[in-house]
């Protein structure tokens, strides 16, 4: 048990004040540092009576880091969705989540949950967007973080539309690329998504699946989309007869993992792989690399949602997992390579420079759990980079004592590359708050310890922008 799990409870459970305000950044903090550092998670696990038992159960809140010649200055706000309105004029929890159900809940239109928005944050097309496991994202003013309401890409998308958390930007394009899952009972589908820098939908293509496989995240590369697919099941007949999504979910491992790569241009099938019964939450990069496709992943032997479950119980049973690469001859339908990283513990929310997606790129970073393999509640507690040219080895930084990492890392680029940095929030129980904290991407030393004013729960996903010049045309409706 990590020394800080008796004081997780408190960090998961707090409730954070919306509010901006202004912070002493300090000595350390690099002068050409400029732009907003976002990430987004599950913010309020308790509404009115009920208390919600599942990590992804909570409504979406943003915390907003912005460097300027000025200094720091904070924004954190909660997403004001559809699902979030509705309880906070009914004082009381409404919707069913995805691991808490209870007397006389609700469904979206009887069939799917209502989005809480709070698994990612991209800014794309002039704006920010929150997104979900399922359902439209919602469009956020880079600056204050007030909710501007649902972004259907101009009437591309709507509520029920199949729409995955993980969009991937094409820096080459400018495109963002995303994925869903229709998971009817007769043809489960895989939907992928591509829409121009300005926001308007280039394609729709889809992709008949075998099996009802959920799917997190998945790989880009020039060509192709590239997708785990693990032996993860959802019964959609379960939720809509009362069911939690983690009710209706089932690992089937004996029905096997498959590596599908498919055509962006077309949409075909290119290769369906065998590989396996391993598990993937998170994808760290694809590329293209003569006539291969590389994919890099995070495997485990089996899914990980189950600890996320009986908060604040969290990862209390956790296995060892590994950044594996896999190099793919999509022609032949093979995988020919297959190099695991040197690191096992728990490792979960990788970050590269993103500016090398879909391109070829040699390292990433990512957090981890030192005490994996040890009984009792744990968390993210080691910061981590991997260097494909030497997977054997990793770099770790590991925290002192009554502090984890709260929050996925974001890599941001100086001005020459041993300037570059790592920022990532830091919960340190001791003093009872959030701190962001600056390291050296290489070497991962401290530089630079920025003090929140609020203690804010662990959260998910992160980004880094620069200052986003707004679109003059938001597609959002105020909430």
């Amino acid at each position: 048990m990590n020394d800080f799990a008796p004081g997780l409870e408190r960090a998961l459970f707090a409730d954070p004040r919306e509010a901006a305000y202004g912070i002493d950044a300090g000595t350390g903090v690099p002068s050409w540092l400029r732009g907003t550092y976002y990430v987004i998670g599950p913010g309020r696990f308790v509404r009115g009576t009920q208390r919600y038992s599942h990590w992804l159960d909570g409504d979406g809140f943003v915390c907003a880091v912005r460097f300027d010649e000025r200094g720091a200055s904070v924004a954190q706000r909660y997403v004001r969705t559809a699902k979030a309105a509705d309880e906070d004029t009914a004082g009381r929890a409404l919707y069913r989540t995805f691991g808490t159900r209870f007397d006389g809940d609700r469904l979206n239109r009887g069939t799917a949950l209502m989005s809480p928005s709070n698994v990612s944050v991209t800014a794309f097309a002039g704006t920010l967007l929150a997104f979900g496991e399922q359902g439209m994202p919602v469009e956020l003013d880079p600056a204050t973080l007030a909710t501007r309401g649902p972004f259907g890409f101009g009437g591309a998308i709507n509520d029920l539309t199949p729409f995955s958390a993980h969009p991937r930007r094409d820096p080459a394009t400018g495109s963002l690329v995303t994925f869903g899952v229709s998971f009817a009972a007769s043809q489960p589908t895989l939907n992928l998504f591509e829409f121009d820098a300005a926001a308007g939908l280039s394609s729709r293509r889809r992709a008949a699946l075998d099996l009802p496989r959920t799917i997190h995240d998945f790989a880009l590369t020039e060509r192709h989309a590239v997708f785990h697919l693990d032996p993860y099941l959802l019964d959609a007949a379960a939720i809509a007869g009362g069911r939690t999504v983690m009710e209706a979910l089932s690992w089937r491992p004996e029905l096997g993992t498959r590596i599908l790569v498919m055509s962006r241009q077309t949409g075909e099938t290119v290769a369906s792989i065998k590989h396996g019964s391993c598990y993937c939450l998170h994808v760290v990069n694809g590329f293209e690399h003569g006539g291969d496709t590389i994919v890099d992943v995070i495997e485990y032997e089996r899914p990980i949602y189950d600890e996320y479950a009986g908060l604040p119980e969290l990862f209390s049973t956790v296995g060892p997992g590994r950044p594996t690469r896999l190099v793919i001859d999509a022609a032949n339908g093979a995988i020919t390579e297959r190099t695991p990283a040197a690191y096992t513990s728990a490792p979960d929310f990788p970050a590269i420079d993103p500016d090398l997606t879909a391109r070829p790129y040699s390292e990433c970073w990512m957090l981890g759990i030192s005490a994996t393999g040890s009984a009792g509640r744990k968390f993210f507690d080691e910061l981590v980079r991997i260097d494909w040219a030497s997977p054997d080895r990793a770099e770790v930084h590991r925290l002192t004592p009554g502090q984890f990492f709260a929050g996925e890392p974001a890599l941001v680029r100086g001005p020459e590359p041993t300037d570059d940095v790592v920022i990532c929030p830091v919960c340190d129980l001791t003093a009872a708050r959030t701190t962001i904290g600056l390291f050296r991407a290489r070497g991962l030393e401290p530089l630079a310890t920025l003090p929140l004013r609020d203690l804010l729960p662990p959260l998910f996903h992160s980004t880094f922008a620069a200052a986003i010049k707004s679109s003059s045309g938001s597609q959002g409706k105020r909430l």
